[in-house]
């Protein structure tokens, strides 16, 4: 058994739930000229094979003509494929949509970066083609869960893909916190917050507060202090399986606030507890056939000397 795990989470060719599929989803922010550009070439497209295409029927229908439009959140149910077109940001949104549903995800770049939509505009229909025949890659990916205890007994609950944060709120002031790790005490922290991130959101926010950079396949989570008081709290690197939990602290004037990905879950207050831990759904990425993350870390990093691959 352990001999199989290690080898599914390597990427693989996926065999789509349908072949082809059938139905697809398409999300991005499409008032921007430029993702609605690549929106309609990839629409387009896969109608022209008789895939069923759905988008947001409330913002997006007008600039997708053609497209079945439902509600945005009901995108990923009945979908046999995602396909997010923006930056990682829309990505990350669209991965909250699928998440509970297990339907693959692909990015097209229409973004800054790009560490996870690896498809570029110019080749959306070789992309596509492939994805229709099952030629793409699989790459799985473990989600964090995020689950705040409320003082009133109850607790809400937020998946990410890349991180769970924890920042300061509006008055400007340091927080003062405590971290442990399934159940053992590792620090009180004063500074700004603290970003907890999978692997895959090691290049992210993490990574601009001094985190390492982690390979998506390892079963890692990164904690790493935002503007840390003291110099020599670092960001340091925990088994997957771990459970993270941090409390707030009593300060004058404290507020903090809890993102998942980007999207608020709530506000931590003196007494409540932030707990974060690996979650029992996992996303599916897609890549282009000869996907190769050292490759991109060169690209978007600008590593290496000279064009010359090694």
């Amino acid at each position: 058994m352990r001999r199989e795990r290690q080898a599914s989470a390597r990427p693989s060719c996926y065999d789509f739930p349908m072949l082809p599929p059938r139905t697809c989803a398409l999300v991005g922010r499409f008032t921007d000229p430029r993702v609605a550009e690549s929106a309609q070439a990839a629409l387009a497209h896969l109608s022209a094979r008789g895939v069923t295409v759905r988008v947001d029927a409330a913002a997006t229908l007008a600039a997708c003509p053609g497209a079945s439009g439902v509600p945005e959140r009901e995108l990923g149910h009945g979908a046999d494929l995602m396909i997010a077109v923006g930056g990682d940001g829309t990505l990350l949104y669209a991965a909250g949509l699928v998440a509970r549903h297990g339907v693959p995800l692909l990015g097209i770049n229409r973004g800054r970066l790009g560490f996870l939509t690896d498809v570029m505009p110019q080749d959306i229909p070789a992309c596509l083609d492939a994805a229709l025949a099952g030629q793409l890659e699989a790459d799985e990916r473990p989600l964090l869960l995020a689950r705040l205890h409320c003082l009133d007994g109850t607790h809400r609950e937020c998946l990410a893909l890349n991180d769970v944060v924890l920042q300061k709120l509006a008055t400007g002031r340091m927080l003062d916190f405590e971290t442990r790790v399934s159940g053992r005490y590792v620090n009180t922290h004063a500074g700004d917050g603290v970003v907890v991130a999978s692997a895959t959101g090691s290049t992210a926010y993490a990574l601009s507060c001094g985190g390492p950079i982690i390979e998506p396949q390892l079963d890692i989570v990164v904690l790493a202090p935002i503007c840390p008081h003291t110099l020599s709290d670092r960001p340091i690197v925990v088994s997957g399986r771990s459970v993270i939990e941090i409390r707030l602290l009593e300060r004058p004037d404290t507020r903090a606030q809890v993102t998942c990905d980007g999207t608020i879950l709530g506000t931590l207050a003196p007494g409540e507890r932030l707990e974060i831990l690996r979650a029992p759904e996992r996303i599916t990425l897609l890549h282009p056939p000869g996907h190769d993350y050292f490759r991109l870390l060169r690209s978007k990093l600008h590593w290496g000397r000279g064009d010359t691959e090694r």
